[in-house]
């Protein structure tokens, strides 16, 4: 098998950025044996950090070295700098260009465009970031084929899990009718925590200190994070373009400590629920919190995990459990979108 050489370029060095490279270095002898291919980071780009590019691979100890001492990337470019992130795509030698940068959900932007242009410049194009699924997923599908190049983004929901692939193969003919679950972990993390005797801004302020929750927690517990993935669902896995603002939404402000009480009284437990149904050749969506039995697959969903439930036309529940994923799970969504991309899978 002859070797191939995949150069990537990393827009967003983050958690689930930094665990994406180390994930690459750990699976290089699997990538070379079984999958006959190798991966050479060529460029890495930050907000914040600065960018640099270096054709003949990148030392990632060297560089977590000189960001661990406040430095920024900018001092290790060995090209002339990039004026832009955009400029930086245009410019990278690479293959496959993993956008995983900070996004505004609403918009989509600006990994978007960062995906565009790279599409444009004859890169597959991967992300664990929803935004631009929800808001580009048509005009990025078709520029890819046109391309002859992959759009993909396992990651965007319920991190490694296979979601969008599970759909793409291994489920060829079926009808979804619809899908039910628990999409963001953190408000799940934090009505247990309630559940515990803490109260709502208590269990904010857990969640901050361990890094669940955002210093701004509003697009997690006003329902904004689930409704934006039930839009990605419906988008991708049933084709109905949907946008979060189409998506009747509530989130867990109002769970106060006497609410968690009954629930638990009555054997119950409360869950912000997320669920979508075809309509005809509309999709009826909604983001809310609910009471739910201890009969429901919902009711057992602990921590930080995540699960949805589909109904199909041929099977009627088909359920996917994601137990308290890490940057390390989101991670090895991309790293399979990348194994998909080479193959032509």
């Amino acid at each position: 098998m002859d070797m191939k050489e995949i150069k990537v370029a990393l827009v967003g060095f983050g958690n689930v950025g930094k665990a994406l490279a180390r994930l690459l270095e750990k699976k290089q002898a699997l990538l070379n044996t079984k999958y006959g291919f190798s991966t050479t980071i060529t460029g890495i780009a930050t907000a914040h950090h600065g960018m640099m590019i270096d054709p003949s691979g990148i030392d990632l100890n060297h560089v977590f070295d000189h960001l661990n001492n406040g430095n920024s990337l900018d001092e290790l470019c060995i090209t002339p700098l990039p004026s832009s992130i955009l400029d930086f795509i245009k410019t990278v030698q690479a293959d496959v260009l993993f956008e995983n940068s900070p996004v505004n959900h609403h918009t989509g932007q600006p990994a978007a465009d960062h995906l565009k242009t790279a599409l444009e410049c004859g890169m597959h194009a991967i992300t664990a970031n929803k935004g631009p699924v929800v808001h580009a997923y048509n005009t990025l599908t078709s520029l890819a084929n046109e391309k002859q190049r992959r759009f993909l983004f396992e990651s965007a929901v319920m991190d490694g899990a296979p979601i969008f692939s599970l759909f793409c193969g291994p489920l060829p003919a079926v009808e979804l009718r619809g899908f039910f679950g628990i999409l963001n972990s953190c408000t799940n993390l934090l009505l247990e925590m309630m559940e515990e005797g803490k109260t709502f801004a208590e269990a904010v302020e857990y969640g901050k200190s361990i890094g669940i929750t955002e210093t701004d927690p509003s697009a997690d517990i006003d329902g904004w994070d689930a409704a934006i993935k039930v839009a990605a669902l419906s988008t991708v896995l049933m084709g109905i373009p949907l946008k979060p603002d189409q998506v009747e939404r509530s989130g867990i402000r109002e769970i106060t400590p006497q609410m968690i009480r009954e629930a638990r009284d009555a054997g119950e437990r409360w869950k912000l629920v997320c669920s979508a149904r075809r309509e005809g050749n509309s999709v009826t969506a909604k983001v809310a919190p609910q009471r739910v039995t201890s009969s429901s697959p919902l009711f057992s969903i602990n921590g930080t995990s995540s699960f949805v439930q589909f109904e199909m036309d041929t099977l009627p529940g088909l359920g996917i459990l994601e137990s308290n994923p890490g940057p390390e799970t989101t991670a090895y969504g991309l790293l399979a979108d990348l194994i998909n991309a080479v193959r032509g899978g």
